[in-house]
This record gives C-alpha cells, structure tokens and sequence, in this order.
C-alpha cells in the first residue's frame, strides 16, 4: 500500500514533542470507520533483549473469520531514544515500511499502543491513523494516561478512561474475569465502535487477534535471526 513520505524524523525529544503538537490537530474524531469490516491490520513491534534490534510487523486479518490474509516484517534497529510518551518515534519508521509491504489497503488499524489516552493526545494510534488517513485504534495491555475505576469482571463490561475529567479511552474486559485492556481512539473512528470492534476481534483471548498474530510474527523473526547469527 501507498503511504506518503513523511519526511526526516526526529532526532531528540523536543524535536518529538514538536511532531506531536503540530499533528494532533490533524486527527479526525468523526467515525468515518465502516460498520462492516472487509479487512482489518494488527501492527506490533517486538524487541530484541540483547540487542537494539526491533522487528515491526503487520498482519491482515479478515475481519469475520480472522483468518490471516496477509502479512509482512521489516527487521532494523531502534534509531530513537526511550522517552515516555514519545515511543511512537521509536516504531513508527519500520511500522510504515511494514505497512507499504502489504498489497492491499486494510479497512482499519489496530495497534499494540494508544492513541488519544496519552498525555499529548497523540498516540501511536493517533500517528499511524494521521500518516496512513486510515481509521485506527490503539489497544494497550497496560494504561498510560488517565484514571479509571475497575470495570466488572464480565466480559464486555467496561468503564471510562479519564484524564482532566475527559473521556480519553475505555477500560475493557474482552474476557470473563482476565485483566481488562486499555481502548482508545486513534483516526476516523469513535470509541464505542472501536470496543465494539476490539470485543469482536477477541472471541478466545484477552488481546484481539490482531495484536496476538502481529506479536507471534515479530517474535519468531527475531528468533530466526538470532538462530542464523549464532
């Protein structure tokens, strides 16, 4: 898929900062998202321990039986460094090569992150969502931004994310007495439809397939490139 060149990344945090505040105001919060899904892109990165070494990988589902369809992996080094709330920097030039891999255009974007539940309003969601003019959603396993009360322990119980008495995301239980995930909107799509998108990418598990398939793919390429450099 087409994807435009953003241009020269950032180097420093305050350069990243920088980004972030001038494209927040690009996110668009209309649900522009199909009701219907054809196609949807799980998008994770996966670290190597010893190493600097990443891989990104995105994986396309079909969005009714979640059977894999596509999928591609681009294997390079971290080139940003950690900065809380600046992560995005770290994943986003190998996440868009994975991207412009795929043959086909995905309806919506799933991603191992945040989006709008971030202390600039301007997730990984929110950035992948703003570069590709995708809908997209980011999906944490743990909260980064805002405060919340425990949601019920059924699955699709659900309780408000909140920071500065806004509604940033939504806490979500995906399955019967498991910890809940951290839902938040990202391009193009509001937040009761991302939930509902996330409890219907998770039939089995606690984290859509989406983000399960994405996270298996970037694991075993860096195990398979480790195993070729011993």
């Amino acid at each position: 898929m087409e994807i435009p060149d953003p241009g020269a990344w950032p180097e420093t945090e305050s350069e990243g900062v920088a980004v972030q505040l001038r494209l927040r105001s690009s996110v668009d919060l209309e649900d522009s998202c199909p009701q219907v899904l054809d196609t949807v892109t799980g998008l994770d990165v996966a670290y190597d321990k010893t190493t600097d070494r990443i891989a990104a990988t995105a994986v396309t589902l079909d969005a009714t039986t979640l059977a894999v369809l596509e999928e591609s992996t681009v294997l390079s080094t971290v080139s940003f460094p950690y900065a809380p709330g600046l992560f995005a920097f770290r994943e986003l030039p190998s996440l868009l090569d994975a991207l412009r891999a795929l043959k086909r255009v995905p309806d919506l974007l799933v991603c191992d992150g945040h989006g709008l539940a971030h202390p600039r309003r301007f997730g990984l969601a929110c950035h992948l969502g703003v570069l590709t003019g995708l809908p997209s959603l980011g999906v944490g396993k743990t909260g980064f931004a805002g405060e919340y009360t425990e949601p019920g322990t059924t699955r699709g119980s659900a309780s408000p994310l909140l920071e500065n008495s806004d509604v940033v995301g939504s806490v979500l239980r995906t399955q019967d007495g498991v910890k809940p995930v951290f839902v938040s909107v990202g391009h193009r799509i509001g937040l009761e439809h991302a939930c509902r998108l996330v409890l219907a990418l998770s039939p089995r598990y606690r984290l859509p397939e989406t983000t399960r398939q994405a996270d298996h793919l970037g694991r075993q390429a860096l195990k398979l490139v480790s195993a070729l450099a011993d």
